[in-house]
C-alpha cells in the first residue's frame, strides 16, 4: 500500500508537535493535551491537528484556546525541524471519536442488562 506525501507528512507533524508539548510549550491549559492525529490537505497548505484530553472534556475550550495562542510558536518550529517550502496553516480541531466510543459502550450496556 503507497502513502501518501501529505500522510507522511501528517505523522512527522505530530511527532514534532506532540515533542513540543511535552518539552516546550509550558502552558498549563495544554498540559492533559494528547494528540491523536493530523489530517493534511493534498497541497500541504493546511494541516488539522485532532487532540483529546486525558481528563475528559472539561476543560476542551481552555486546551483549545491554549493551543490556538501556541500556534505560532508550533507552526515555527514545525517549518524548522521538517524543512518544508511551505508550511501548513495549522488547525486544532477536538477529537470526539473516544466520547463517541464511551457513549455507545453505555448503550450498549443498557440494552444488555
Amino acid at each position: 500500500m503507497e502513502y501518501q506525501r501529505s500522510d507522511r507528512v501528517g505523522d512527522l507533524i505530530l511527532e514534532v508537535i506532540a515533542e513540543l508539548l511535552r518539552k516546550d510549550i509550558r502552558d498549563p491549559r495544554v498540559q492533559t493535551v494528547t494528540l491523536t492525529g493530523v489530517k493534511v490537505s493534498k497541497d500541504l497548505r493546511n494541516a488539522r491537528v485532532y487532540f483529546n484530553l486525558l481528563g475528559g472534556q472539561d476543560s476542551r475550550t481552555d486546551a483549545l484556546a491554549g493551543l490556538m495562542s501556541a500556534t505560532g510558536f508550533i507552526r515555527s518550529k514545525v517549518g524548522k525541524q521538517l524543512n518544508l517550502r511551505f508550511v501548513p496553516a495549522l488547525e486544532f480541531t477536538y477529537d470526539e471519536t473516544e466520547d463517541e466510543a464511551q457513549r455507545i459502550d453505555e448503550l450498549l450496556k443498557q440494552v444488555k442488562s
